[in-house]
């Protein structure tokens, strides 16, 4: 009998956590231009995906990330008509941002082209409503490349980055935001994937160090997602008006209604306000990192 194959999650392994699935079958795996990918199929997660080591989407839970990253600053904008995402190769957020029906044109830059091709094999549910939107543009390009080269203005920016490492490192640097700053019209909305701050508030908090002196208004929210270990994920938020992130749930609900009352399995308007309210820990990482 064939000894069963286990997949670790490397990511915090120097601080000494390692947490492995166990893995009923390999459906992909190969080294891309830019990093190491290997999706494989878990008995309690199903497909889950990693690259380099993290974890970044599984069919069990992925709704809880793409909601929350997705319809937090779409329907706190209330306007939103131009979305940018940078990453997000799978097409999660994607396929949620057009479920928006006041999105005019939703443009993803995504630096890997394998992970978009093979995404249109394994994740067909993502790939397959987006592809065939005429709303959608895909760019192959780097994420920093792109932001700070466009002379176009977007009213969200959505960054679904892996981890500060590799590829994805430069998505964690002050030029980055600078740049993305740059390419968005007033009354915009910036949210970056921040990590756990429980095993990782440097990352949090460098992230919003830069963001405070770009935005007037810049914190995180969280969520629970489960394979992202340690306890709540923090998803920064920078906006230039610091009212957007206060909604009340009256007005969040009517927009839902006029966005189209979509499926959501996590996100509601009152999820979106509670989800600003951080916990004490948190809370002091955030503004011990806006007095830097």
């Amino acid at each position: 009998m064939a000894e069963q194959r286990w997949i670790s999650e490397t990511l915090f392994v120097d601080q000494g956590l390692r947490t492995s699935y166990a893995v009923e079958q390999v459906l992909y795996e190969m080294q891309t231009d830019h990093q190491h990918l290997v999706l494989f199929e878990n008995r309690l997660f199903g497909k889950m995906l990693m690259l380099d080591g993290a974890t970044q989407v599984t069919t069990r839970d992925e709704f809880i990330y793409h909601e929350m990253m997705t319809h937090v600053p779409i329907l706190a904008h209330g306007e939103a008509r131009e979305v940018l995402i940078v990453g997000g190769g799978d097409c999660g957020i994607a396929e949620e941002v057009l479920k928006h029906r006041a999105v005019t044109r939703l443009t993803q830059v995504e630096i890997d082209a394998a992970v978009v091709e093979f995404s249109k094999q394994h994740f067909p549910q993502f790939t397959g409503p987006v592809l065939s939107d005429p709303r959608f543009d895909l760019v192959i390009d780097d994420g920093m490349n792109f932001v700070r080269r466009t002379d176009r203005r977007f009213d969200v920016i959505i960054v679904d980055s892996t981890d500060p490492q590799g590829p994805g490192a430069v998505l964690f640097t002050a030029a980055f935001y600078a740049a993305c700053r740059g390419c968005m019209a007033s009354r915009a909305i910036m949210v970056t994937q921040n990590g756990v701050p429980f095993l990782q508030p440097a990352e949090l908090a460098a992230s919003i160090g830069h963001l405070q002196k770009l935005f007037t208004d810049a914190t995180c929210y969280i969520a629970a997602i489960p394979t992202y270990v340690g306890g709540h994920m923090a998803i920064g938020w920078a906006a230039t008006d610091p009212t957007l992130r206060r909604v009340a749930v009256e007005i969040l609900s009517k927009r839902y209604a006029a966005a189209g009352r979509f499926l959501t399995k996590y996100w509601t308007p009152e999820v979106q306000c509670a989800a600003f309210a951080l916990p004490r820990f948190i809370a002091e990482i955030v503004e011990q990192a806006k007095q830097t």
